[in-house]
């Protein structure tokens, strides 16, 4: 009898969502004492916001205590399933209860994953926010700054969430032995947790659905559920690696991995380079990656640096993976290991600064090339010095615009290869550079 009625009642996560702040675990940040959220609910001065964080870490239900906390009207919409006549049906509905918003507040529209919905989507809230029709609350994994568009940004604040820490973990756990309806009949022995909380990642959903599938391996055995590392580990199989190859994860790892490379860590460098393979990210992207970290961080500290990377793009998009993961690591090891130089990186970027803010400059005639007699009668090349018939194939003649004489856009870091650059161009440039 007791597993047919089981079966009639919705998954653990969904039974251990609470309705109340009370009984909402993590997120102090937010909705701890004297906390923005918590200020904003008791207040009743609401205002639209997206909610920014993992899988698992109570964005939904804290939208949905929220709405009951204030007793408002409450639409909801999935971004995976809805498209524009969906948003423009609850705006027409939340305008047509405006008696009822007068009394008790504008209604809360909850859209869920709204990072899915594109621009026409996102456009089609603006004016509804804008005038307060409603009140808009976004959930999103990923990052809002990419993925919401600016008018919309603009008119909400961002809240960060964050994973569960194991003592959240432990708070979920607990709660859901003691007060759930059906694991609280049964006789559970909880020896040891670190194998749960691993597998959860910090997800709280993820969490009590692996909680859930261990005592239920149990079903049709006599004694009681003993729940430990080995037990939690036989019931999963594996742990699904959390990386999203298209998502938020996806930014935050090869930042990390780039980050590591330039900090020169190669140990660093290797986890997130492992993380990435792991979670099945595309090789030719870390492959372009590395080419660009190569000419950006490493430079001319170590010229060799970008001709070893894009000889591994070339060698992983002819072999792919998984081979392809031992010519990542070497290049991963070789390019963390390596003096590090954004000299030229610094000069473009300063060239580029200086184009827009002069615009174009002519080019000094001894510079321009004659093909014609008449561009040799105006002096086009006039004055122009062969630089290989002088001593040391070098003369002293301006190349730049006139109005840029002097400039000087790049100057060598203080490393072994650059440091004999900068004795080169200080013999030929001792105007401009000096030891």
């Amino acid at each position: 009898m007791e597993k047919t009625s089981s079966r009639l009642l919705p998954p653990l996560p969904e039974r251990m969502r609470p309705s109340t702040l009370e009984g909402y675990v993590g997120q102090r940040h937010l909705v701890g004492e004297g906390c923005i959220l918590r200020n904003m609910i008791e207040s009743g001065n609401l205002s639209s916001f997206i909610l920014w964080g993992p899988p698992g870490v109570g964005k939904t239900t804290l939208a949905q205590i929220l709405a009951k906390t204030l007793d408002r009207e409450f639409y909801t919409l999935s971004a995976v399933s809805a498209g524009v006549k969906d948003v423009r049906d609850v705006i027409d509905r939340a305008r047509s209860g405006s008696v009822f918003a007068s009394a008790k507040g504008a209604p809360i529209l909850f859209i869920d994953e709204i990072h899915r919905f594109n621009k026409a989507q996102q456009d089609a809230l603006l004016g509804a926010v804008e005038a307060g029709t409603v009140i808009l609350i976004g959930a999103t994994t990923e990052n809002p700054s990419f993925e919401v568009i600016t008018p919309l940004l603009s008119r909400c604040q961002v809240f960060v969430l964050k994973s569960l820490e194991v003592a959240d973990l432990k708070q979920l756990l607990d709660k859901a032995l003691k007060e759930d309806v059906i694991l609280r009949e049964k006789p559970i022995e909880l020896r040891e947790t670190e194998a749960l909380f691993r597998f959860s990642g910090g997800d709280g959903r993820k969490l009590l659905n692996v909680l859930e599938i261990v005592v239920d391996s149990f079903a049709g055995k006599s004694g009681p559920i003993v729940i430990d590392n080995a037990t939690v580990a036989a019931c999963i199989q594996e742990n699904i690696a959390i990386y999203d190859k298209d998502g938020e994860m996806h930014y935050d790892i090869i930042s990390a991995f780039i980050k590591s490379i330039r900090g020169s860590d190669p140990n660093a460098a290797i986890y997130w380079l492992a993380r990435m393979i792991d979670g099945g990210e595309d090789p030719l992207f870390i492959a372009r990656r590395l080419c660009i970290s190569a000419a950006e961080d490493i430079g001319l500290a170590n010229p060799n640096a970008v001709f070893l990377a894009n000889a591994v793009f070339d060698i992983v998009s002819k072999i792919g993976m998984p081979e392809g993961r031992i010519p990542l690591a070497e290049a991963t090891v070789y390019l963390a290991s390596s003096p590090k130089s954004n000299a030229s990186y610094l000069a473009i970027d300063a060239a580029l600064a200086e184009v827009k803010q002069s615009g174009n400059l002519s080019v000094p005639l001894h510079l321009r090339n004659a093909p014609t007699s008449l561009m040799e009668e105006l002096g086009y090349s006039d004055g122009y010095k062969y630089a290989h018939d002088f001593p040391g194939h070098f003369v002293d003649l301006e190349f730049m615009p006139d109005a840029l004489r002097g400039h000087v856009f790049y100057e060598p870091a203080p490393n072994a290869r650059e440091n004999t650059l900068r004795d080169y161009l200080t013999w030929c440039w001792p105007k401009y550079y000096k030891k």
